[in-house]
Parts: structure tokens; C-alpha cells; sequence
């Protein structure tokens, strides 16, 4: 038999990806730990055909380490640390999950803004403290009736617009790159002007890609068009919210609370100064990772990279769609 194709795939990775090689005796899957030394990444690379990637960067460096390389995938669907440009330029494309994991982003954001309005986190900590007393101090909120404004209606933003409408919410989207038609024929309302719909939204969600467009998207200037009594949640991205500025907001009451599962840094510094407000609630870049999500992912991926391997990649997962064809 010929020699086989070689995929580096993270050890971290579901069980059900792995078992997707089984039926493949053509191709061997090499685990690889993601917290391996880049002199051992770029050593792992050397022999293999395809590689998964968590969230370990892939550039030119790492292509020149790759000769054989065919395919890139990513566990999920962002690719800022994976520099597309280079792959295009040696005609290698790169693979995303579409929506394995868009469902659970979607469930995470409405999770956040219910444990915001419903002060989920504070309240629990009051019946442990037994501050039973304190309850009628400041009252939890309804989404009911609420507005929220979806930044991006992609795979997870739509998913999260439809599920915030069940809510009886009215749903604003801005989103340049989504043709006004088709938002309104979700039943929601399109809005053109960001800084004209922020002072409108009761919660404003985040769901678009980290972009050289979209860094920064939440400055100070920003912040300051929300109202006093509105929420911020962000799944995308850390970048895409001024971390300095949230930080000053918060702490002003410029904003009444705010759900991150991203940073600028991940891990956070431990002094983090987000980390020490009562209104922030956070989590560790974990939306799009829940069992049933990851399980999905990776399938996905180990799927993505044998389609290319076979001649036959699945164009709705190629994100660099100059190498097809």
C-alpha cells in the first residue's frame, strides 16, 4: 500500500473526531499537544499533510516547516491567529467548522444576557452570605419587552436573533455585509447607523469577526452612546471592545454590566482590573466549547481535512476560496 497521509490533530480533541479515522487505512492521525514549544510544533510539522488547530497560531513560519503540508483546519470558525494570506499564496486552504459550534455561541450569549438582567451571580452570592435581606435592594430585569441590539448576522448572531425574538425582545442587527432584505425577512429590523442604534438597545450583542474593521469597534466613544441601564456581552473576540474603556465605563456606571467570554489577553493578567467589578461576569473563552459543540467540531474538522486529502473540500468551510478550483 502506498504511504500514508499524515494529519497532526491536538491531543485535546474529541474522542469522535479520532474515531473518524478508523476507517481510513491511508491515513494515520499524529496527536500533538497544543501547549508543545513552537521548536517542537515546527518539528511535529515536518512530515504531515494536513494539520488541526486549536488556537495555535499558523503562519509563514510554520509553513516553511510544513513542505508536504495540503490543508489547515481550524476547531471552530475563527482564523485570526492563522495567517490566510500565506496559505493562499502556496495554494493551501484553510478549513473552518461552519455552524458545529454556532448553537452553543448563540445558547452563551442569551445565557449572559439572562444572568445579567436576572443578577444571577449576585444573587446567588447574597442567599450564600446570608444577605437573605438584601434581596429588594436593586431587583432583577426581564428580557421581556427588552430591545438588544445583534452586532453581525452570521451563523451565531442570526441563531441568537431568533432565540431573542422567543423571548418577545424586540431584535436590531446591524451588519453592512447582510443584505437589508434578508434581515427583515427574519422579522427583525435592520439598522444601517451603529452609533444611531446604540442609544435604542437595552442589551447589545456581539457577533462579528475580529478584523482590522472591527478592532476597537467598542471604544470609549461607543460606550458612551449606551444607555446607563444597558448590558454589553461579547463571544467574538477579545480586541473588539477596548478593555480599558469597558473597565471606565463599568466603573462609572456609564454602563450597567457587561458578560465577556473573550480578552484582549488570554488567560487575563490575574490583575485584570475588568476581574474585580461586580457588574462584569466572565467566562474563559469557553461559548463555543461545550461537550455536545466540541464533539461536533471535531468531526468536523478531521471531516474537512480528509475531504481535501480525497480532491474533494467542502467550499462552505474554505475560508480562503482563491485556492479552489
Amino acid at each position: 500500500m502506498r504511504n500514508k497521509k499524515k494529519l497532526l490533530l491536538p491531543e485535546t480533541m474529541s474522542v469522535a473526531g479520532w474515531n473518524l479515522l478508523k476507517g481510513r487505512d491511508d491515513v494515520e492521525g499524529i496527536p500533538f499537544s497544543p501547549a508543545m514549544s513552537t521548536k517542537d510544533f515546527h518539528a511535529a510539522l515536518r512530515d504531515v499533510h494536513g494539520v488541526a488547530l486549536g488556537v495555535t497560531p499558523f503562519g509563514v513560519a510554520e509553513l516553511a516547516a510544513a513542505p508536504n503540508i495540503q490543508v489547515v483546519g481550524r476547531i471552530g470558525v475563527g482564523y485570526d491567529a492563522v495567517d490566510v494570506p500565506a496559505l493562499s499564496a502556496r495554494k493551501i486552504p484553510l478549513m473552518v467548522t461552519g455552524i458545529a459550534n454556532s448553537v452553543s455561541v448563540a445558547e452563551q450569549a442569551l445565557y449572559f444576557m439572562l444572568a445579567l438582567a436576572k443578577r444571577g451571580a449576585a444573587l446567588d452570592a447574597m442567599v450564600k452570605s446570608n444577605r437573605w435581606t438584601d434581596r429588594f435592594q436593586q431587583l432583577p430585569g426581564d428580557l421581556f419587552g427588552k430591545t438588544v441590539l445583534v452586532i453581525g448576522f452570521g451563523r451565531i448572531g442570526s441563531r441568537l436573533a431568533k432565540r431573542c425574538r422567543a423571548m418577545e425582545m424586540t431584535v436590531l442587527v446591524y451588519d453592512p455585509y447582510v443584505p437589508a432584505h434578508a434581515i427583515r425577512a427574519a422579522e427583525h429590523e435592520q439598522v444601517a447607523d451603529l452609533d444611531a442604534a446604540l442609544p435604542r438597545a437595552d442589551f447589545v450583542s456581539i457577533h462579528c469577526p475580529k478584523t482590522p474593521e472591527t478592532i476597537g469597534l467598542f471604544d470609549a466613544r461607543r460606550l458612551a452612546r449606551m444607555r446607563r441601564s444597558a448590558f454589553l456581552v461579547n463571544t467574538a473576540r477579545g480586541g473588539i471592545v477596548d478593555e480599558t474603556a469597558l473597565h471606565a465605563s463599568l466603573s462609572s456606571g456609564g454602563i450597567a454590566g457587561a458578560a465577556l467570554d473573550v480578552f484582549d489577553r488570554e488567560p487575563p493578567a490575574s490583575d485584570n482590573p475588568l476581574l474585580k467589578l461586580d457588574n462584569l461576569i466572565a467566562a474563559p473563552h469557553l461559548a463555543g466549547v461545550t461537550v455536545e459543540a466540541a464533539a461536533r467540531m471535531a468531526v468536523t474538522t478531521v471531516q474537512n481535512l480528509l475531504d481535501v486529502l480525497d480532491g474533494r473540500p467542502n467550499p462552505d468551510h474554505v475560508i480562503n476560496k482563491d485556492v479552489l478550483g
